[in-house]
């Protein structure tokens, strides 16, 4: 287990009945999360500095009630890194703060790689979202490649970057990842990290169906033709209930079998006001033997 405990802009406050009280920056959110299944110590509906509560919808989806004013966006800080802060659809925010384990950890790997291998570190990171990895690596000094389905998400990356002061180094692609790992082994592209948080279920831009359980281990091991003969590290993330830390490890060592170097894999968790962690899913890490 690794515990995102170095925040200072943002807190989980409370827990209960399948919500979770937060406080982003000077902002208060009272949001679902199916991990908490157990009741709460107090009305967490009844606080009040709430700013907005998210309701789901009994035909799916939901939106937020306002309670309180709050600007539409704003930002959160993490050590030397800035984040835009948006309240969207389903209940999400554009960050995932526990995901701060996973940046300090790649960071450290490309700090110490620097002097070693005296040259730039290629990392290519796939589903990669509102760019928290994205920012994180550039930031120490690697050349990304950001890719994304989604434009909105890409542009929010972009965001990201230029509020952590990152203005080179990283190059965005809005495209369906599996397709454009397969252009890239045709290419001859090779990096030297790789970081993945695929989603549960997806559909591609011609209606492929994506199924984590289905899809994971035969993307991963197709990545792995695109990754250099030295690889850093490789990194995937999975907020599937119920995909274990033992499926990740056993996913990295079959792919990656034959590479020198180590795998862990572990539970990414936030801490509570309450003296708790919640659980917020699952990384798998390979590490390379030569850094």
């Amino acid at each position: 287990m690794k515990i995102a405990d170095c925040w200072n802009d943002y807190r989980i406050i409370a827990t209960g009945d399948g919500m979770k009280l937060e406080k982003w920056g000077g902002v208060t959110l009272l949001r679902p999360d199916p991990q908490v299944i157990w009741h709460s110590r107090e009305d967490l509906y009844a606080r009040p500095d709430i700013n907005a509560v998210y309701h789901r919808s009994e035909k799916g989806g939901g939106g937020w009630q306002v309670r309180k004013p709050f600007p539409p966006q704003w930002t959160v800080g993490y050590k030397d890194l800035t984040f835009s802060i948006k309240p969207m659809g389903f209940k999400h925010t554009g960050l995932f703060p526990e995901q701060a384990v996973n940046w300090d950890k790649m960071r450290a790997l490309l700090d110490g790689a620097k002097a070693a291998r005296g040259e730039k570190i290629k990392v290519l990171n796939l589903f990669a979202y509102t760019g928290g990895a994205t920012v994180a690596c550039a930031k120490s000094g690697a050349e990304v490649v950001h890719v994304d389905a989604a434009k909105g998400m890409v542009e929010r990356a972009g965001e990201n970057a230029r509020l952590s002061g990152v203005n080179s180094g990283i190059r965005y692609i809005i495209d369906d990842c599996a397709k454009f790992v397969k252009r890239e082994i045709r290419r001859g592209n090779k990096y030297d990290a790789i970081i993945m948080d695929p989603p549960s279920y997806g559909r591609g831009p011609n209606g492929e169906m994506w199924k984590i359980e289905d899809s994971l281990y035969d993307f991963v091991a197709s990545c792995t033709q695109v990754l250099a003969d030295n690889p850093l590290f490789v990194l995937i993330n999975s907020y599937t209930t119920g995909l274990q830390p033992a499926v990740l490890n056993n996913i990295l060592t079959l792919a990656l079998g034959g590479r020198r170097g180590k795998v862990s894999a572990y539970e990414v968790c936030l801490p509570t006001d309450e003296g708790i962690v919640l659980p917020c899913g699952a990384s798998g890490l390979f590490e390379g033997g030569n850094a």
